[in-house]
Parts: C-alpha cells; sequence; structure tokens
C-alpha cells in the first residue's frame, strides 16, 4: 500500500512541475524631474525694463534729464531723457502732473503702453516746461535752507530777517523782539530777530525759539487781516486756530471756523491776505464754483497771481 502512494505521488510530480523562483524585481530608480518654469506672458501694462544704467539721470548730476524716484519707465523727448513714475488707476483718460519728484502718469486699465508713450510725447513741451521749472524752484528752496545759527536768515512777511542770539532778551515775556536797524556799510536797512538766547544755544532750541514767536505773529496778522476782509465780504468769522498741515493752507467751516497754516507768515501780506480772502469767501459758497472765485475777485482782484505765487515761491526748508 506504501508502494502504490509513492508511485502516485511520483506521478503527480512529473505532471505538476515545481515553480521557478522569480528574481526579485530591482525597484525602478525614481527619475529626477525637472519642473518646468511657468511660462509668464507680459500684461500689457508691465513696464520694460529699464535702459542701462549710463543712459539714466545719475541723481541729477546730468542736467539734461529728469527721473522720479519711482520711475517705471522712461522716454527720450528730444535730447532729454525723462524717467516718469507710470501708475494705471480708474479713470477715462491719460493724465500728467508734475511736482517736486518729476512727471506721474496715470492711464486707464486698458490703455496700451504705445498710446500711453504716444500721449507723452504729444505733452513733451509742457512736461519738459513743467519739469525745468519744478527743477528751479527745488533749486531756489534748497538755497533757501534755514540753518539755525547765530546770523542766519529767514523770511517774515516777505522780508528777509536776520537771527540774533542774545542774551539780553531772555527776560522778556516774549522771548524775543524784532527790530530794524541800518546796515553799517551799505546804510540799507536791515532787519533782526534777537532771540533770548546763549550763543552756545543747540539747533533745536533755536529752532522752537523762532517758531514760537512766528506762530504768536502769525496769530496776530491772520487775525487783523480776517477782521479787515470779514465785513467787505459781508461774513463774519467766530474762531482761528493755526495748522501745521504739509499740503494745506487753509480751512473753513459753515459754523464760522478758520484754520490757517502759520506757515503763511513767511509770505508777503499781499499773498496771506488771498488766503484770508479765499477761507472767508467760503462762509458764502461753501465750493471752488465760478461764483465761488467771483466772490474772492470782489475783494483780492488779482487773487490769480497770487494763487501763483503762493505756488511757485514755496516754503523755506527747516533742517
Amino acid at each position: 500500500m506504501a508502494l502504490l502512494q509513492r508511485l502516485f505521488q511520483y506521478t503527480l510530480d512529473l505532471f505538476d512541475p515545481q515553480p521557478q523562483p522569480v528574481a526579485p524585481v530591482k525597484p525602478k530608480r525614481a527619475r529626477a524631474v525637472t519642473p518646468k518654469r511657468a511660462k509668464i506672458s507680459t500684461p500689457q501694462d508691465a513696464a520694460p525694463a529699464m535702459a542701462p544704467a549710463e543712459d539714466l539721470w545719475r541723481g541729477g548730476s546730468d542736467e539734461s534729464a529728469f527721473r522720479h524716484p519711482r520711475a517705471s519707465r522712461e522716454l527720450r523727448l528730444g535730447e532729454t531723457l525723462v524717467a516718469y513714475e507710470f501708475k494705471r488707476g480708474k479713470r477715462r483718460t491719460i493724465g500728467f502732473s508734475v511736482g517736486p519728484d518729476g512727471l506721474a502718469v496715470s492711464a486707464p486699465k486698458w490703455s496700451p503702453l504705445y498710446e500711453v508713450d504716444a500721449a507723452v510725447r504729444e505733452k513733451a513741451d509742457w512736461i519738459l516746461k513743467k519739469l525745468q521749472q519744478s527743477r528751479q524752484r527745488q533749486a531756489r528752496l534748497e538755497s533757501a535752507r534755514i540753518e539755525w545759527k547765530d546770523g542766519a536768515t529767514l523770511p517774515f512777511l516777505g522780508d528777509a530777517v536776520t537771527l540774533v542770539l542774545d542774551p539780553s532778551h531772555a527776560f522778556l515775556a516774549v522771548g524775543a523782539e524784532l527790530k530794524s536797524e541800518a546796515d553799517a556799510v551799505s546804510g540799507e536797512l536791515r532787519r533782526t530777530l534777537h532771540i533770548g538766547l546763549a550763543r552756545q544755544a543747540t539747533q533745536q532750541q533755536i529752532r522752537d525759539a523762532v517758531q514760537a514767536w512766528l506762530m504768536r505773529q502769525a496769530k496776530r496778522v491772520f487775525a487783523e487781516r480776517l477782521n479787515h476782509y470779514a465785513p467787505q465780504l459781508g461774513v463774519q468769522w467766530q474762531r482761528l486756530s493755526l495748522s501745521n498741515a504739509g499740503t494745506r493752507w487753509g480751512s473753513a467751516k459753515s459754523d464760522g471756523s478758520i484754520r490757517l497754516n502759520w506757515r503763511l507768515i513767511h509770505f508777503k501780506l499781499s499773498v496771506i491776505d488771498y488766503v484770508v480772502a479765499h477761507e472767508l469767501s467760503h462762509l458764502r459758497v461753501m465750493d471752488h464754483s465760478p461764483r465761488f472765485w467771483d466772490t474772492v475777485r470782489t475783494v483780492v482782484p488779482d487773487y490769480a497771481a497770487l494763487r501763483g505765487q503762493l505756488k511757485d515761491d514755496g516754503l523755506p526748508r527747516w533742517q
């Protein structure tokens, strides 16, 4: 019986071969795939690369070039390179503005760049004229920078005033006194502001003392001019306050409150009168319609010229 079982197993083994060992599969090494760089199409308002450095205005050393500190585009207008700040916004037309920093151009979102460039070239004469005027104005302001020391000069009501550090005035209630005296050499009338400070006073001490005096003078002069023009305009002001705004000369409220920038005291009286009349006129017309300007004209006929002086002359720079 055992013999038959072995013969039967032998027969099965002949017809059922043993499976062959399978060689282990070596895993394929992962292939490093370099990610494809996304291709970004340049939008129509993307600024092109700036011109080579040698073509740009080098910090103002090239008098034939103008460069805005935030310039993103540039064009050569005749012989002059103009690098300007370019912005897009919700507007219908291409606009231009020239300020202390240079040219700024604003365009609608849909305007192609070639139209912007064409518009800049079309306004080339106006742009170059305004840029040159702005540069000259900045040069004047820089030359008028006040150095807070004995003998420094500053404008007061349109005239130059020389600072004199004079400790003998320290006991005055106002701490300063304005004097007019003949120059020893030329004989011309010379105005001096005697400040009650020692000659060793710091720049900050001198500046603070002068500012305090100027603000007192501003309050006095502004009140006098308001009282002069209010009856002529048929209005009544209620309260005067001084402001130190960076870009606004004055404001008026319907309740008769007037705010005037104390730095106006640097300008001549006729310019101050324009600003005073301007704000008082707002007590009659609270907008800048033709009716408003007609109101200003009744008391300051040459307001347009004085308004231009206010923009062109500017303020001295305080260090």
